[in-house]
């Protein structure tokens, strides 16, 4: 195995020298370069990159999301129609949606400009648009942490210190994922804010690693709550609205 890589790396770095020094951001260059098997094109570096720092990947695309904005009749809907999100679980893209897209070079998940290899900056210079792709490097690894942030408990738990967000005692292997304002919650009560708090609830400022004890007493709180608020009047007249 020990030739078998070292043969893949003498050739993928002979083949990435051949493209040119200015061709990768210089983080990519130097990422792809100590990896154990390094990249052979510079597309799969640049992915290789972002899927090795998730979580800057996430805040970045929250802050690109932030200087394009939402369309100015754009709100948060679910549904089946066309290309709303299926469940409030997904977080709200309007450039998603067919009404809202700006085309080709243009993200769909933050609304900004799409450069060579995936980019979100024009580190080359030329102010030309990458007229074929429609996703950021780094909001796919965004998309795919706030899908499915569970895969990425390890790297939670170290920002965490490794101890429970909830109890404070050490993180146990049985630990998991959990939002701290329920998505339910942010569908219920929080649906009008700007888009760019709404995708916070997706990212790490919601986000917090706890055992597995600590999270069934939460998840019992708060199934309490909600069925406290459908029973009361207020949650009534609230249920009665919506099906107006």
């Amino acid at each position: 195995m020990e030739e078998r890589r070292a043969a893949w790396n003498m050739r993928a770095r002979a083949a990435l020298k051949a493209s040119g020094p200015e061709v990768l951001p210089l983080a990519v260059t130097v990422h792809a370069l100590q990896s154990s098997w390094i990249p052979r094109t510079n597309r799969a570096a640049v992915d290789a990159y972002w899927r090795a720092h998730p979580v800057r990947a996430e805040r970045l695309s929250r802050l690109l999301a932030s200087r394009s904005g939402a369309p100015p009749d754009w709100a948060w809907r679910i549904g089946d129609e066309g290309d709303l999100s299926p469940t409030f679980r997904v977080p709200p893209l309007p450039y998603r949606e067919r009404a809202h897209r700006l085309g080709p070079g243009h993200c769909l998940v933050c609304g900004q400009k799409v450069f060579r290899l995936g980019w979100h900056a024009d580190y080359l210079g030329s102010g030309e648009s990458n007229g074929r792709a429609e996703w950021h490097a780094c909001c796919v690894a965004a998309w795919r942490f706030w899908t499915a942030p569970g895969n990425h408990r390890k790297l939670l738990s170290k920002l965490q210190g490794r101890r429970c967000a909830l109890s404070g005692r050490r993180l146990l292997r049985t630990a998991e994922v959990d939002h701290r304002t329920p998505l339910h919650q942010v569908w219920r009560d929080y649906r009008d804010r700007p888009w760019r708090e709404l995708l916070a609830f997706w990212g790490t400022p919601n986000l917090q690693v706890v055992n597995s004890t600590a999270h069934s007493l939460k998840s019992i709180e708060e199934t309490r709550t909600r069925a406290s608020a459908r029973s009361g009047p207020i949650g009534l007249a609230r249920a009665q609205s919506e099906l107006a």
